[in-house]
């Protein structure tokens, strides 16, 4: 099955389409910000590297969060864009479960630091989640963690939480999401008819005027 995953919510920007379990074609660059002008030439350029037409395209899939509010919306807005467009299933993948699936670990534990001292935390065993993404102060984060035991781990966040947890918990390479991590769990998903929605875990920094 031919698949189209983007992912734009945190600090890279990356486009992949598989077919199956072959990867056609995969672009990944980080970037902290100028999503929105990226994604669509990723897009086109990835597409053609794989040689394929949009039409060709069975489902679309694309991370929902948590992470930015603009890098979040810029990703959804485009992918719900083509899934209207092309009329095909859209499925939406956490970046958090796509940070932890690339890990490739029996047990892994997707940390991300979300400023202001807290993080967003998930956990994961054989390929599913056993902590839904929930955000909470970052020792606190690293202390459910210890509480889980012996997990590999991935994010922004990781690094940190080796550092606090000790050794015998292993750190992963993954920082970032990865678009082909998206488009694999998708799959693994069934197809639906309702479009994804942003997961924002806490409110944004911008308020609107009284």
């Amino acid at each position: 099955m031919k698949i189209l995953a983007v992912d734009t919510a945190l600090g890279a920007c990356s486009v992949a389409v598989l077919d199956g379990e072959t990867i056609l074609a995969r672009q990944f660059v980080e970037m902290a910000r100028g999503h929105a002008e990226a994604l669509a030439p990723m897009v086109q350029d990835i597409m053609a590297q794989a040689g394929l037409r949009f039409s060709q395209l069975e489902r679309l899939a694309v991370t929902t969060g948590p992470g930015t509010f603009t890098g979040q919306r810029v990703g959804l807005a485009f992918m719900r864009g083509l899934r209207v467009a092309l009329k095909k299933p859209l499925t939406g993948i956490t970046t958090l479960e796509a940070m932890a699936a690339a890990t490739a670990a029996p047990r892994a534990a997707a940390i991300h630091d979300a400023k202001r001292d807290e993080a967003y935390l998930l956990l994961w065993e054989n390929g599913a989640t056993v902590l839904e993404p929930t955000v909470m102060p970052f020792a606190e984060a690293v202390e459910k963690i210890r509480g889980f035991g012996v997990c590999t781990l991935a994010g922004t966040g990781a690094v940190t939480a080796a550092a606090l947890l000790g050794a015998e918990f292993p750190l992963s390479t993954i920082r970032q999401p990865d678009a082909v991590w998206v488009a694999r769990l998708a799959l693994q998903r069934p197809a639906t008819d309702t479009a994804p929605a942003p997961l924002y875990l806490r409110a944004p920094d911008a308020k609107l005027p009284a």
